[in-house]
């Protein structure tokens, strides 16, 4: 059977990362992307014959159509999209300044959009799809100094509720999973004491792992999670129980 082609955006480190690896070996073509051409061609080194890298930023509305274009001319439309592609501009909402708002907002949310869009094309013709868009613990929680990033990923969250219920008639399903304090790079460069506080606020007291994620990832992708959809699911050490 031809594999399935599975499109990760922001594959080149963390969370987006351990969600390509997972999803190549699970038997998926993986394109994952990157913002960079750099980080493009290192994604394409990693997966080798299971995957290839392309440069996309999700912020900008003429890199999301070159690289669907490039995507769909090269290897085909992808039946998978996973979401996680982001960024922060951290301040205090009295110091926050419009474009630090703006970025957030477009590349998280708006970026999205942009993305779901044309792939949802080829998923309703093949009657068959699953999107994952990844929010955070924050969107539910808040977060002193994120009120751009808490606000986008709330918004991604409606967003996924809303496209649920548009497109589950064709069997495509639309899901969120929202991570907790998660060990990736960013992480590491906290201080001890910066890194004991938080995990003072974690039940199960230690911080999750990029692997968890990723089998979450592919499990919300695979035919057994065929009837779940418009769900956020929370993975966060008990730091956030709804």
């Amino acid at each position: 059977m031809e594999r399935k082609i599975a499109l990760v955006t922001g594959a080149s480190r963390g969370i987006g990362r351990a969600i390509a690896q997972q999803l190549a070996g699970d038997g998926f073509f993986v394109v994952g992307s990157a913002t960079s051409e750099a980080g493009a061609a290192g994604i394409s080194a990693e997966l080798g014959e299971t995957g290839a890298g392309v440069e996309l930023r999700m912020e900008d509305a003429a890199s999301v159509a070159a690289a669907v274009e490039q995507i769909n001319a090269s290897w085909g439309a992808p039946a998978v999209l996973v979401n996680n592609a982001g960024l922060t501009r951290d301040n205090l909402l009295l110091r926050m300044q419009d474009d630090q708002w703006n970025e957030v907002v477009n590349a998280n949310l708006t970026g999205a959009f942009r993305l779901c869009k044309p792939m949802l094309r080829s998923m309703m013709k093949a009657r068959w799809g699953r999107i994952v868009n990844i929010s955070s613990v924050v969107a539910r929680m808040g977060n002193a100094g994120q009120t751009n990033y808490a606000a986008s990923k709330s918004g991604l969250e409606g967003f996924t509720r809303a496209l649920a219920q548009e497109v589950g008639s064709r069997s495509i399903t639309v899901n969120t999973i929202a991570p907790g304090f998660v060990a990736t790079d960013m992480t590491a460069a906290l201080t001890e004491d910066q890194q004991t506080a938080m995990l003072a606020q974690v039940p199960l007291g230690r911080m999750g792992e990029v692997a968890e994620v990723a089998h979450l990832v592919a499990f919300l992708v695979g035919d057994n999670a065929g009837y779940i959809t418009g769900e956020t699911i929370h993975i966060n050490g008990g730091l956030y129980m709804a």
